[in-house]
């Protein structure tokens, strides 16, 4: 296939490098300078959307990872006009799951199919295969199939459902990690706050040898212990909370409890106004498994 590849940040880039191994790429990025990186790695640049879509032979499949937002609202206003009846466009990033429903339906209307994926595996899945929810229409995820494939870890792909299902499974895996990464943050914070010097690096890798809460999150833990003992160096100020939020509301609405992750997303808010070792800890896994900034101590 030759794909058409749109936005080439820290996780897009990474996905180009992947899918060039099965497949060809037209590459487009607002930066013309990650443009030239991905033409170094051997896709073939565009210097607008414009440009991309005519590069592309027969019915087009697209790949958008872009903030959700108005950056996905942009690229879909511009490109779309140069899009036939057939062609696939691919929103990869976390956009909100009734956004999704609105834009197949806007896009449908013209005879374009979308496809909504909750893309889930940091920079490292990026890399090495991600593990991919989709949603949309089930012919336009049959065409992609070989795209998606191409991207996922083995057997790491499910179609969800119509529009929408994609990104609502990944809006609620996004709720569960941040549980999870609340309870490690609070965990490591007694262990630090104890009786006993503790090596948490150490304690990280003995907990994730056979442990019952043995994880890949507590092998991140352990990466950034490694790098910072106590994390010293770091404001536990955690970035992020936009998917949590609308977990949290959508289970509102549909009266479904979830007071672990709800709490987990006002921790995060609760980060941004005082420096605590729990927001260190978090804060230090997602710079691991994703590269999110972080504010760092002078």
């Amino acid at each position: 296939m030759k794909i058409g590849f749109i936005g080439l940040g820290r996780m897009g880039l990474r996905m180009v490098s992947r899918i060039l191994e099965a497949h060809e790429v037209v590459a487009y990025d607002i930066d013309p300078d990650a443009v030239k990186r991905a033409a170094e790695i051997g896709a073939e640049p565009a210097a607008s959307l414009r440009e991309l879509s005519i590069k592309l032979k027969g019915h087009r499949v697209v790949w958008m990872m872009v903030p959700a937002g108005v950056p996905v609202d942009s690229v879909v206003e511009e490109l779309a006009p140069h899009l036939d009846e057939g062609d696939i466009l691919i929103d990869g990033g976390n956009s909100f799951y009734k956004d999704s429903q609105k834009m197949a339906e806007s896009l449908g209307s013209r005879g374009i199919q979308y496809l909504d994926v909750g893309t889930s595996g940091g920079l490292e899945g990026a890399e090495t295969g991600a593990s991919l929810t989709i949603g949309g229409p089930f012919e336009a995820f049959k065409k992609a199939e070989p795209l998606l494939r191409s991207i996922a870890r083995p057997g790491a792909y499910l179609y969800c459902g119509p529009s929408g299902a994609g990104h609502y499974v990944k809006m609620v895996h996004n709720g569960v990690e941040y549980a999870m990464l609340q309870s490690l943050g609070e965990g490591f914070e007694m262990l630090s706050s104890g009786p006993y010097d503790l090596d948490l690096e150490a304690v990280s890798r003995v907990w994730n040898n056979g442990c019952v809460i043995r994880s890949w999150m507590l092998e991140l833990a352990g990466r950034a212990f490694a790098k910072d003992p106590r994390l010293e160096g770091l404001r536990g100020e955690v970035g992020g909370g936009e998917t949590g939020r609308w977990m949290v509301e959508a289970a509102m609405q549909m009266e479904v409890p979830t007071p672990v992750i709800a709490l987990s997303l006002l921790m995060r808010y609760r980060s941004r106004q005082e420096d605590t070792f729990t927001g260190r800890v978090v804060a230090a896994i997602r710079r691991e498994f994703g590269g999110h900034a972080v504010r760092t101590i002078e």
